[in-house]
């Protein structure tokens, strides 16, 4: 506060104004003192704290299953030297950090971060330039190999099931083949190749167990490259990597493997199979000659009708049948121009509908099928069972939204099929872990979707605390998932 010198003329006025600044200083600090009290003091971090608590319940199914040691043995030795990550550790590691939400390779490093998390994960966390390291070690050998361990998995998985589900998985398994498109966000020159679309792709040729939910097989494939030049090998692999004492197997394609020489080669190896046909003029006569009364009824789906036609290409293998199915469209819900719905209408129908002569037309869609059509309840059996090839489609979605398969994260193809087995691998740890601790309802068909499981399970926020030599978990208030499932797999025992 500034006051002048001579104070025997302006005592009186000198002092008011001293006293009027003293009472604006006194608002002032009284203001800063009410903003220092409202003002929230951050400090360090709790390193007790982790985001993905469920990473627990990972390390205890990699415990039940022993599937990092599994792994170990199908892939071997990518490394001279035995000394830091091996195969297996490195994608249990992926896996896990693609159920943790990592969409990234430096996904891994934010994973290392979490000190708490740290402690939990059923391997330790590498760096992302450790694992692309180690990732660009592998080669078609070895990621053979982790096919070979899905099937030492899946037989130690089904004796860890109830013997009702155990038999049930056993009498039958069903094998789907798809192909599924995936963007690469790295420079590969190797196999990334441009599509229609004008992203820059890779194809993800997969060979799934439907029954069980688990992938089987894994072909990482050139962008625009035909699934049918190594349909028969990816029937091979799938078969091997099913678990030992299947009693029948069967297979389920649509119509991008529309080809003779799979046919023939399920029926050499015994097994049953419906394949999609191509919708061709032969066809589509052969549909509308059928009488009206030869038409079906379908399983669970209105205004939709099925029947055999007389209809088979030239090469196929004897004893196959072509099964069409047909459903009732009316004129005003017939699609636009570029729906791929509208092709599945014949062309002279849908000029009548358009033309204004018909009130109504069908689309058609057809598979050929060596199982056994001779009643129509057989029939509808047969119809209603391909119509499950959706399941394939869920594995698809699961890969992508769940875990990590929505892009290649590298520009070596090496690193991308370790990653987009990562993701596969995944989806495996849901199947498996729900089908052991019983929160699928027993059947498989009541299985969470692997982003649902990752928000409910894995994503849960706790406090680590150590505790008389053991881990303690303090979860948030309410009911957890993860307390129902870690003392389920905490119960079950680990391979003999």
């Amino acid at each position: 506060m500034r006051f002048v010198k001579n104070f025997s003329t302006k005592t009186k006025g000198i002092c008011t104004v001293a006293i009027l600044r003293t009472g604006k200083q006194e608002k002032k600090q009284d203001r800063r003192r009410r903003v220092r009290a409202r003002r929230v003091r951050i400090g360090t971090a709790d390193a007790r704290l982790t985001g993905a608590a469920g990473v627990e319940a990972v390390r205890e199914l990699d415990r039940v299953l022993r599937i990092t040691g599994a792994l170990d043995e199908g892939v071997g030795a990518v490394k001279v030297r035995r000394r830091g990550l091996s195969a297996g550790q490195l994608l249990v590691a992926i896996a896990s950090c693609q159920l943790a939400e990592g969409d990234f390779l430096v996904s891994l490093d934010r994973r290392r971060d979490d000190v708490a998390g740290q402690l939990l994960e059923p391997v330790a966390t590498p760096a992302a330039t450790t694992a692309a390291g180690i990732a660009r070690r592998f080669t078609g050998q070895h990621l053979r190999g982790i096919e070979t361990a899905l099937g030492r998995l899946n037989t130690r998985f089904l004796a860890r099931l109830p013997a009702s589900r155990r038999l049930a998985l056993l009498k039958v398994a069903t094998i789907d083949g798809d192909a599924t498109d995936v963007e690469v966000y790295g420079r590969e020159k190797e196999k990334a190749q441009y599509t229609h679309t004008g992203q820059r792709n890779l194809r993800q040729h997969i060979g799934h167990w439907a029954e069980a939910g688990v992938p089987l097989a894994l072909e990482v494939m050139a962008g625009a490259a035909d699934p049918r030049s190594n349909s028969v090998q990816m029937l091979d692999r799938s078969i091997a990597a099913l678990p030992a004492g299947v009693k029948k197997v069967r297979a389920r394609w649509d119509a991008g493997y529309f080809a003779g020489e799979l046919a023939q080669a399920c029926v050499e190896r015994g097994v049953d199979f419906a394949i999609g046909a191509k919708r061709t003029p032969p066809i589509f006569r052969a549909a509308t000659a059928v009488p009206d009364h030869r038409w079906v009824p379908a399983i669970g789906m209105e205004d939709t009708e099925f029947a055999v036609v007389d209809y088979l290409p030239g090469a196929w293998p004897d004893g196959v049948v072509c099964i069409a199915r047909r459903t009732r469209i009316p004129v005003e819900k017939i699609p636009s121009a570029r729906a791929r719905k509208r092709r599945t209408v014949p062309k002279d129908q849908l000029a009548l509908a358009l033309g204004g002569k018909v009130d109504h037309v069908f689309g058609y869609s057809f598979i050929l099928t060596n199982l056994d059509v001779t009643t129509d309840e057989r029939l509808a059996e047969v119809e209603w069972w391909y119509r499950h090839r959706t399941d394939i489609e869920a594995l698809n979605k699961d890969a992508k939204h769940g875990a990590a398969l929505r892009h290649m994260p590298s520009k070596y193809h090496a690193i991308n099929s370790v990653w987009a087995w990562g993701a596969l691998l995944a989806c495996a740890f849901s199947a498996w872990l729900q089908e052991l601790t019983g929160i699928d309802h027993g059947n498989g068909r009541g299985r969470r979707t692997l982003a649902r499981l990752c928000r409910e399970l894995i994503n849960v926020p706790a406090r680590v605390l150590r505790s008389a030599g053991a881990t303690v978990l303090r979860l948030p208030p309410g009911e957890q998932l993860l307390a129902v499932v870690l003392p389920r797999l905490q119960q079950l025992p680990g391979p003999g």
